[in-house]
Formats: structure tokens, sequence, C-alpha cells
């Protein structure tokens, strides 16, 4: 991967790392699930009506935007509204690399190296060690709400990858248009229509920079990007960048939340680095043998 290539995935992993800190923010300030409707609204209103569809088939465009906005941040806000913190689900949401993998290699053919595993295997020992220093903090429920965020991370990636070298932006954009309404039924099924009422009624400004941020750089940007990265190399090389956002996620929350950070969480980010790093500089090696382009 170009080291320019390393870098847009590095600058993802930032804004995706402090994103967690923000829908902590505003689960706290609206319903969750709303929350999360009003962030994928924005993020289609008004770009839908400048951004041509993107050249992709109609079902990969609607299973992405149901996989990644609807399901994952349905089950994600849900999870950090019921006790999951911030710094813990960043960590346990990058079980995606994992599922992405297996998810490329079961539907796309994509097979990983031994060097990929391995380093995906280091890693996610590091992520264990984090999650092992946070994990009785957090109930079953809020935990397995994570876990199936992930899977539908996974899905999305992989669809994303199934589009192939589409338009980014215009992926994201029509992508997120396919999960408002959903959010917003099953806003009204768990949440009730005076909650909905009562918090559109008393939005603040600074409730619209909460959603600005998620619906702007965290899903268009980060989106874009990702979709194009996704576009042009293997999933299995993409998808480890995110076992980066623990940490931007963990200093973030430490920053903003005053979520604290122990020796044994920073023992397990330097795994997370080393794994990535095994990963990566294996897939330099073999990319010219599996690029896509």
């Amino acid at each position: 991967m170009p080291i320019r290539h390393v870098l847009l995935a590095l600058l993802v992993v930032s804004i995706w790392g402090f994103n967690f800190v923000v829908i902590k923010l505003s689960v706290e300030a609206l319903p969750p699930v709303l929350a999360a409707a009003l962030r994928f609204a924005a993020a289609a209103f008004p770009l839908i009506l400048f951004v041509r569809p993107p050249k992709a088939p109609a079902w990969t465009v609607i299973g992405f935007g149901l996989s990644f906005g609807f399901a994952l941040y349905a089950f994600l806000n849900l999870s950090i509204s019921w006790g999951m913190p911030a710094g813990l689900s960043s960590i346990v949401l990058q079980t995606q690399a994992f599922f992405t993998m297996m998810m490329a290699f079961l539907l796309l053919g994509e097979r990983p190296s031994r060097f990929q595993m391995l380093g995906a295997a280091i890693a996610f020992g590091g992520i264990g060690v984090i999650a092992s220093e946070r994990v009785g903090n957090a109930g079953l429920l809020p935990l397995s709400l994570t876990l199936l965020a992930a899977i539908s991370w996974g899905l999305a990636n992989v669809l994303t990858k199934k589009a192939g070298k589409v338009n980014a932006l215009s992926f994201t954009v029509w992508g997120s248009l396919a999960a408002p309404l959903p959010l917003l039924g099953l806003s009204l099924l768990t949440e009730g229509w005076p909650a909905i009422s009562a918090a559109l009624i008393g939005f603040s400004w600074s409730d619209a920079g909460l959603i600005a941020f998620l619906a702007y750089p965290a899903t268009l940007l980060g989106g874009a990007i990702w979709s194009w990265l996704l576009g042009r190399h293997p999933a299995s090389v993409v998808a480890p960048f995110t076992l980066l956002v623990p940490i931007t996620g963990l200093a973030s929350g430490y920053l903003v939340l005053g979520e604290t950070v122990t020796p044994i969480e920073i023992g397990g980010a330097l795994l997370v680095i080393a794994g990535l790093i095994v990963t990566l500089r294996r897939a330099k090696r073999v990319e010219p043998a599996i690029r896509l382009d």
C-alpha cells in the first residue's frame, strides 16, 4: 500500500476514534436511535441533490446503507446509551476486522496470507489485553450489542468491496439515504414519539454540532476515504487499520471524558500497533500479486 494511502487510512482511524466520544455525548443529549437517524439524514441531505448515484448495483448501495448506517449505529448507539464506555466500545468494535476477513474469504474468495493472519492475531491479542482491563465495567447486553455492531460493519466492508471502484463519496451519500427511515421507525418503536418530539423541540446548537460532526467528518469524509481504499486494496489489507481506532478512542476518551488509561491498556495498544505493522509489511510485499486493479 503506498504511503499516501497509509496516511489516509490513519486520518480515518483518528476521526473514527474521536467519533466514539461524540457518540457518547450525542446519546446523552438525544434518544440514541434518533441520534443515529439524524446523523444519516444529515449525511444524505442536501448532498443527495448534487451527487449522482454511484455506478454500482442498487442492492450493494442499499445493503451498505442498511448494514453500516442502520444496523451498525443502531446497535452501537444503544450499547453506549445502556452503559458501554466509549473507550471500550472503540476496542470491541474492532473485532469487525476479523469478521471482514472471514466474510471476504467466504463471499469474495480473498484468502488472507499467513502473515496477515499472524498480524491480526497479535493485534487481536492487544485488543483482548485492553478489554480485559475494562470489560468488568460493562454489562453483557451492551457488550453483545457492540459485537453485533462489529458484525454489521464487517458486512458493510464486504459490500463496499463488492461494489468495486465506484465514486466513494457518491457511494457513501447514497448509501446513507437507506438508513434514516429504518432508524426513525426503530426509534418510534423503542423510544416513542413523546421522547422524539421532546428531543426535536429542545434541539440546540450543541446538539446540531454533535450531529454535524457525526454526519460529515465521521460518516462522509471517513466513509468516502474508506470506500476509496477498499476499492483499491484487498479488504484483508485495509480492514486491519481499524485496529488503531481503540488507541485514538482511548486517547479521546481520556482527554474529553476523563476516562483513565492504565499501563495494561498502553501495553495492549502497543500490541495492536505491532500486529498492524506485521500485517502491513507482508501486505506490501505481496500486493502486486493480489491487487484487483
